[in-house]
């Protein structure tokens, strides 16, 4: 049995596959960017522009994260709002009269 405070397997992944692939690319991104160090180190040429293009991808990943707990955080407020506004429905205004 689920109750209202828990989310539902569709609302659970709301944010949560953003997140996943934000990670994925974050974790990309920063592997391209130590590789591009390597030349520096060792004193060999430096890489083609588009190694340093691909180490770009580490910023996208953070955005893209921050997008999914965002949308994660967006959820809860939905999931949190409806549940108090279904509990308020159940009894009447104070100074109601009935």
């Amino acid at each position: 049995m689920s109750s209202a405070s828990e989310p539902t397997a569709a609302e659970g992944r709301n944010g949560d596959l953003l997140v996943r692939i934000g990670g994925v690319v974050f974790a990309v991104g920063a592997v391209a960017t130590l590789i591009t160090f390597i030349p520096m180190f060792v004193g060999s040429e430096p890489f083609p522009p588009i190694a340093y293009g691909v180490s770009m991808l580490m910023g996208a990943g953070f955005a893209l994260a921050g997008a999914g707990m965002i949308r994660d955080i967006l959820a809860q407020r939905r999931r949190d709002r409806a549940a108090r506004n279904g509990a308020d429905t159940g009894s009447p205004a104070p100074g109601a009269m009935g």
